[in-house]
Order: C-alpha cells, then sequence, then structure tokens
C-alpha cells in the first residue's frame, strides 16, 4: 500500500513539476531563435521610425497648410489692392502731382496721306 501511496505522490510531483514555459526558455532554445528575435528586433526599429516619420509629414504638411493660407490672403490683400488704385479716380488722383491731367476733349485722329 505505501507503494501505491508512493506512485500517487510521484505522479502529483510530476505534474507540478511539468511547467510548460520551463523547456521552452532554456540555453539551447534561445540560442536556436536568435534570429527571429534580430527580426522581431529589425521590426520594432522599423515601425517606430516609420511613427516617427509619419509625424513629421504630418506637421510639414500642417505647416504649409498654414503658409498657403497666409499666401492667400496675402495675394487676396495685394489684388483687392491693385483694383482699387487701377480705378480712373485713383489714377487721377496720383498723376497729379507729376502735372497730367485728364482731357476734356476728344483726342484727334492723324491720318497718313499715301500718294
Amino acid at each position: 500500500m505505501s507503494e501505491q501511496v508512493n506512485d500517487k505522490a510521484e505522479k502529483v510531483n510530476d505534474k507540478t513539476n511539468k511547467n510548460p514555459l520551463k523547456g521552452l526558455f532554456n540555453y539551447q532554445w534561445i540560442v536556436k531563435n536568435i534570429p527571429f528575435f534580430l527580426f522581431l528586433s529589425a521590426l520594432t526599429v522599423l515601425y517606430i521610425a516609420n511613427g516617427h516619420r509619419a509625424d513629421k509629414t504630418i506637421r510639414r504638411i500642417n505647416s504649409t497648410t498654414v503658409e498657403l493660407k497666409d499666401l492667400q490672403y496675402e495675394y487676396k490683400t495685394l489684388k483687392s489692392e491693385v483694383m482699387f488704385r487701377s480705378e480712373e479716380r485713383q489714377i487721377v488722383k496720383a498723376s497729379e502731382p507729376l502735372g497730367l491731367k485728364v482731357l476734356k476733349e476728344t483726342p484727334v485722329r492723324l491720318r497718313a496721306i499715301n500718294n
């Protein structure tokens, strides 16, 4: 009967000692899988680098968008200023200091005489 108790105790000890991860993480397994670990490390570095690159690209796009809006505002301002200055009244006002005046009479057309 004591043999049966010892056999049962050994079986229980065998079951508790059988840790599925014990055989998995031994030196030989680690050495065998070094290329896989290096591959995973390279993928991790590439993933992080891709994230940084995407963030940098988004920042550049945002700064370009802001610059584009500023240039659009400047274009609209200059365009309205040119339109205002090209009005006849403004041209007359700007040419007065030069001594230029608007003619009240119609211009005379010169004709060439063909012989």
